[in-house]
């Protein structure tokens, strides 16, 4: 039986400028607002954390936190 990968969170591997698909699904969840982003819509991420975030604001926000607290 096929397996669907809708509705289901992808495992992603964060490199510069891509990633790479370690477990298949349709979408991720932001590291800061657990919002749901569909892989398609994916734009912003940190390769150091290896994080996902739903807009630039998100990923400004978690490099602020990361640096305040190391």
């Amino acid at each position: 039986m096929l397996m669907s990968n809708r509705d289901r969170p992808a495992r992603l591997h964060y490199m510069p400028y891509s990633f790479r698909v370690l477990q298949a699904g349709d979408h991720v969840l932001c590291a800061i607002s657990g919002q749901r982003i569909p892989l398609e819509d994916l734009r912003y991420w940190s390769i150091a954390r290896q994080e996902p975030y739903a807009s630039a604001a998100l990923s400004v926000e978690a490099e602020l936190k990361a640096r305040a607290a190391g």
